[in-house]
């Protein structure tokens, strides 16, 4: 059967190809992938599988039934692209100005598409359900998922399994992990009300700037000695904002940044001691403040039993030719909130473009895949959902 599906993948990988480029040339931000959506839709019904639309907002769920009895088992993929301009010089680049698929999200959603058709062309033989679950709004929080699940997903799912393209690995890498391996990811948000003066003055205000300055160095203390070192956790100001003439000295600053952490109580720590760290600083200038952290994605926690499942399904891939457990990844994803429901893996396969030396990390302008990684998320995700059932 492997050898079947493999072949049927490979003489479809030009249509994966021609899906991604179509998606790459017309992306779309976060909870606003109405055309993806409906292109997406259109794909299932063309072909007569079961889809259903909107759920938990833009996503969309296709299932498979095999003829025989067996587990059901989902496999994801996210559509939406990000705010950022296409400077990539290729035929396919984004037509939409400002707009970008950015991470790979254009090729999971081709990934998946194909697979699915594929599988469809095979159900006679095949044992269970296959759910594919298209979802919208991975990259900005709250996400889809969490909408997707309370709309009914993940009814009856038994496992669940998802990739990422990593554009950081050669094509060929299968990264996997058991546990913890992308953080959870939270966003603060800090205003600071000083009193405003004349450049010329100082002593007759209450320096925004410099308040908020200090913030900057006092918060890198949260990790550096608060934080058990053993504990990973970041804390990120990315933006400082406070813009006044050259000869003015502002009464009003603001910083955003990220949180992020794996451990709920390290979590819970760092939120109190930025809330302690920011009223003792502002007392200490005599300022006032505004503080608000949103918490974001928790972290993507694996399970072990279907995390080894999975790196031995890729074994039975050719073109996989290195297989290795990953260190955690700081970065968020919103496949946590599957994990928590059903038990799964999510991990990463290398997509690291060879046309170039440079290889572009993701969100970045110039980003860009190796399509040939495609096939090989396909052909992993497929070995995975068709032999799972005699994974006990």
């Amino acid at each position: 059967m492997l050898n079947k599906l493999f072949t049927a993948l490979e003489s479809s990988y030009d249509e994966m190809v021609a899906i991604r480029r179509y998606l790459h040339q017309h992306p779309e931000l976060s909870f606003q992938e109405y055309n993806t959506a409906n292109y997406i839709q259109s794909f299932y019904e063309k072909l007569q599988i079961e889809v259903k639309g909107n759920v938990g907002g833009n996503g969309v769920v296709a299932k498979v039934h095999g003829k025989k009895p067996g587990k059901t088992v989902a496999l994801r993929a996210d559509f939406d692209a990000l705010p950022i301009q296409d400077e990539k010089d290729v035929p396919y680049k984004s037509l939409v100005p400002g707009v970008m698929h950015a991470c790979g999200h254009d090729g999971h959603t081709a990934t998946l598409l194909v697979l699915a058709k594929t599988l469809n062309d095979f159900k006679e033989e095949l044992e269970g359900t296959y759910v594919f679950i298209h979802q919208h709004a991975e990259e900005y929080a709250p996400g889809g998922a969490i909408s997707m699940i309370e709309d009914g997903c993940l009814e009856g799912v038994d496992v669940i399994f998802g990739t990422h393209l990593w554009a950081s690995e050669p094509t060929g890498t299968i990264q996997y992990r058991t546990g913890p391996i992308m953080a959870a990811a939270d966003r603060f948000e800090i205003d600071i009300q000083g009193k405003g003066g004349h450049g010329a003055q100082p002593h007759k205000t209450q320096d925004a700037i410099v308040i908020a300055s200090q913030l900057v160095l006092n918060l890198q203390q949260i990790v550096s000695r608060r934080v058990n070192p053993i504990d990973s956790a970041v804390v990120t100001v990315g933006s400082f904002t406070a813009q006044n003439a050259f000869n003015i000295i502002a009464d009003k600053a603001q910083l955003i940044g990220t949180v992020r952490t794996f451990n709920d109580d390290v979590r819970q720590f760092i939120e109190d001691e930025m809330d302690r760290i920011i009223s003792g600083t502002c007392a200490m200038t005599g300022s006032s403040y505004h503080f608000s952290y949103e918490r974001g994605y928790p972290a993507v926690v694996n399970h072990a039993n279907e995390t080894a499942f999975l790196a031995s399904c890729a074994e039975q891939v050719a073109e996989v030719i290195n297989i290795e457990e990953t260190e955690p990844q700081m970065g968020g994803e919103d496949f946590a909130y599957y994990l928590q429901y059903v038990p799964g893996t999510f991990f990463f396969t290398g997509a690291k473009p060879t046309s170039s030396e440079i290889g572009y990390p993701h969100h970045h302008p110039k980003f860009d895949i190796d399509e040939k990684a495609m096939l090989i998320a396909a052909k992993t995700l497929g070995v995975a959902a068709i032999t799972v059932h005699r994974n006990e």
